[in-house]
């Protein structure tokens, strides 16, 4: 009860204004922070930004469908060489990043079926989803032939393609989005995205992929098909990732294998711990620390980050198994029964 005061567990009802007014002035001081950050900050919130989007795809299908993948940088890199290969061809970038969604969806309904409907267990699920994320990899690194061209855009294998454009305006597709918008880009559609899984998750949809996760036996013998509500949020993770990835490309000019790898991969996994699988917006705040610590390591010269990363995921699960968000709200709830029993105690 308390986390969901606090809005921090899947929403069961429908937001009160104080929570619009909340997101409003949340969405304000976002509009104003490229006011007083320098260019190389720019980019590196921007790309907190892009890689908490690919956060909340995993907090999605991990925290609320029950489904540990670890594919989700499968659709993250297909989504960014969709776009790269799209844009470069065509000159037109909008389109191209719809299509960067539309195509992580697709391969991960197919995907999705023979797993899902072939009623594959958990831990055989996390394992096929990490290797097509590694067969993926392994595929794009064999690319640098000059045989490997899609229409005129070489994959270049381990080099990737560094010539990907920036989003442009549709109306002028001479003007390419800077740093700055694109940070305004990225941080609009991080809103999109949680609002719009927040209201999916008020929905019927949501509440019985909720069910499903506590407890599918269950589920099914109510009545439902509990692998297409499985299946149809696995195809809507999918999705999400691909926008990341196309993002990602956006905002560093440059896609490649790396995005594929298991490192990645990982790192996914473990935003969403620290920030904490049961909530949407943990996930974000995760992803934001973790990638924070992990470039100020980088600049005091620490050799051994991935280390220091796995020592902190150990902890996290330790002594925070929930996440960082919703323990803080455990805390505060408690902390706040206390200071009440306290006042009562004292009043008589």
């Amino acid at each position: 009860m308390a986390l969901r005061v606090l809005g921090l567990t899947a929403p069961s009802k429908k937001p009160q204004p104080w929570w619009w007014g909340v997101v409003a002035l949340l969405a304000l001081f976002v509009f104003t922070i490229p006011l007083y950050l320098d260019v190389a900050e720019l980019y590196s919130i921007s790309n907190f930004l892009v890689l908490a989007i690919l956060a909340l795809s995993m907090s999605f299908l991990w925290g609320y469908g029950g489904m540990l993948s670890f594919g989700q940088t499968a659709f993250f890199g297909l989504g960014g060489y969709t776009y790269a290969v799209l844009a470069l061809n065509t000159g037109e970038t909008t389109s191209a990043l719809l299509i960067a969604v539309l195509l992580p969806m697709i391969f991960a309904a197919i995907l999705g079926y023979f797993m899902i409907y072939g009623r594959i267990s958990d831990i055989y699920f996390s394992v096929i989803t990490l290797v097509v994320t590694l067969i993926l990899e392994k595929g794009i690194r064999a690319t640098s032939g000059d045989q490997y061209v899609i229409g005129s855009v070489r994959l270049n294998g381990q080099n990737g393609i560094p010539t990907t454009p920036s989003l442009q305006l549709p109306w002028d597709a001479k003007a390419q989005l800077d740093i700055a918008d694109v940070f305004y880009v990225a941080a609009g559609l991080l809103f999109v995205t949680y609002i719009g899984l927040r209201l999916l998750l008020l929905t019927r949809f949501g509440r019985i992929l909720v069910s499903i996760k506590e407890n599918e036996r269950r589920s099914e013998l109510l009545g439902y098909d509990t692998r297409r509500y499985k299946w149809l949020a696995f195809v809507i993770a999918g999705g999400i990732a691909g926008l990341a990835g196309a993002m990602w490309g956006i905002w560093g000019n440059f896609v490649g294998p790396n995005m594929f790898n298991l490192n990645q991969a990982a790192q996914v996994v473990i935003w969403v711990i620290v920030g904490g699988k049961s909530t949407l917006i943990g996930p974000i705040g995760g992803t934001v620390a973790v990638q924070y610590l992990t470039d100020w390591l980088g600049t005091q010269g620490v050799g051994q980050v991935s280390l220091i990363l796995g020592i902190i995921l150990m902890v996290m699960v330790l002594l925070f198994q929930q996440g960082l968000l919703p323990s803080a709200g455990i805390i505060a709830a408690f902390a706040k029964d206390r200071l009440g029993l306290t006042r009562r105690g004292r009043a008589s």
